[in-house]
């Protein structure tokens, strides 16, 4: 089992760039890939990226892909997420979750991840 905890959130203008951390607690947190989501108000939870468990292979969404950065280093038991080029569109509360499952098509969808933080606000104004 794994517990996360995001933090880095903010409020920053159009073009910023922010840097947001998932620590982890547990013994095995290599072992789980971390995926970073994020929710506006009235929107549903969208995928924004996911890194495997090693850290080699990363997944961007479209939105994002360009300009957002998912790293990790498992020996601080910790994922990044670096954001860049900051855009109003990019406004929601960021989570991080984290599952031991291999990627497949869900890894793209709230089911996919078995373990998620509480989030952190990121807002980006104009």
């Amino acid at each position: 089992q794994v517990q996360l905890v995001e933090s880095g959130g903010g409020l920053v203008q159009a073009g910023d760039s922010l840097r947001l951390s998932c620590a982890a607690s547990g013994r095995t947190f290599s072992s789980y890939a971390v995926g970073w989501f994020r929710q506006a108000p009235g929107k549903e939870r969208e995928f924004v990226a996911r890194i495997s468990a090693s850290g080699r292979t990363t997944y961007y969404a479209d939105s994002v892909s360009g300009r957002f950065t998912v790293s990790r280093d498992n020996a601080k038991k910790s994922v990044y997420l670096q954001m860049n080029s900051l855009k109003p569109e990019d406004t929601a509360v960021y989570y991080c979750a984290a599952t031991t499952r291999t990627y497949y098509s869900g890894s793209y969808y709230r089911n996919g991840y078995d373990y998620w933080g509480q989030g952190t606000q990121v807002t980006v104004s104009s």
